[in-house]
């Protein structure tokens, strides 16, 4: 445990809810990525067993308000278009409250599987921009929606596998340069394929672990400053290839806790700068993945909480 240092995580459950207010800067700055923020903020709340500060059947109603039942996507938004990024989100969320009954799930479902491409990547929306994060939240939402039999399961491993680098990191696409991002994303993809073989654990094990800063936070990319929210990213990642115990975790835990404003909630990028509700959770679920006392544990492929993981796959 770092000295002098803890969670304040009453604050930051204050600072959660209020952020929610239609009125507030950031929730104008983040008008058209509402539902990722909803995910991030509900997420955190759940995390510090607080999902009950805000009202579940409201939730649910407004996120349905972001549905096109003629494409079986979601928006980021009421009135904006549907893309993976958004529709993860949604089913997250819907999990979170235990609620995907609301949803015509095979209409989701084959949403995202036809966004599947011929060379078994996945664009993002009907636009077209190939990128392997689409590839991880593709797999991750059909997953949970008990449907990965919907898609080409091979081809969508051969084309993750085809953006591994030569310093056992991934990229956004063949040849693209690897970052602690994208490196999530394949492995998570992986992880949820079961292909983790296709990963060099030591070399890509190596690669992340070189993401510690000497302050202890985690960068994306050599040459970058710490960022709190790499701690998911890098964690996660490590924790999926059993490679976490290389990191230096105190020192980490100390860099998040650093970050916090301890008078009015929330966690910034690093120290001192301005907080956001995306700094804030990566940096609660980073220190969930290093079992800070009093935050629930999290699954590392589907980033979400494991009670939450293991009540939508035990179930059945």
């Amino acid at each position: 445990m770092a000295e002098g240092a803890e969670l304040a995580a009453d604050k930051h459950v204050r600072y959660i809810v209020t952020v929610e207010k239609k009125d507030s800067f950031e929730s104008l700055v983040m008008e058209h990525i509402r539902l990722n923020g909803a995910y991030w903020g509900l997420t955190t709340l759940d995390l510090l067993h607080k999902l009950h500060a805000v009202d579940a059947a409201e939730v649910v109603d407004w996120i349905m308000s972001c549905y096109h039942p003629e494409s079986g996507g979601f928006g980021g938004n009421v009135g904006h278009d549907p893309h993976v990024l958004y529709t993860l989100s949604a089913v997250q969320v819907l999990c979170l409250f235990d609620r995907l009954d609301v949803l015509d799930v095979d209409k989701v479902a084959d949403y995202v599987a036809g966004l599947q491409n011929e060379d078994g990547s996945f664009s993002g929306d009907i636009w077209g921009e190939v990128d392997t994060r689409f590839s991880y939240i593709s797999l991750c939402t059909l997953s949970l929606l008990h449907r990965l039999h919907k898609i080409d399961m091979q081809k969508a491993v051969d084309f993750i596998v085809s953006c591994k680098n030569l310093d056992g990191g991934f990229g956004a696409m063949p040849g693209g340069e690897s970052h602690a991002g994208q490196i999530f994303c394949c492995v998570g993809a992986l992880a949820i394929a079961g292909s983790l073989h296709h990963i060099d654990r030591d070399l890509l094990g190596w690669w992340l672990c070189e993401r510690q800063c000497k302050d202890g936070g985690l960068n994306g990319r050599p040459e970058k400053l710490a960022d709190v929210c790499y701690s998911w990213w890098v964690l996660s990642s490590l924790i999926m290839i059993d490679r976490v115990h290389w990191i230096d975790k105190e020192k980490l835990t100390k860099f998040i806790l650093n970050c916090q404003d301890k008078e009015n909630g929330g966690i910034s990028d690093r120290p001192d700068n301005a907080v956001d509700i995306y700094h804030t959770y990566f940096g609660v679920a980073g220190l969930s993945l290093m079992e800070y006392p009093g935050v629930k544990p999290m699954d590392p492929a589907y980033a979400l909480p494991l009670d939450v993981v293991n009540r939508v796959f035990l179930r059945r």
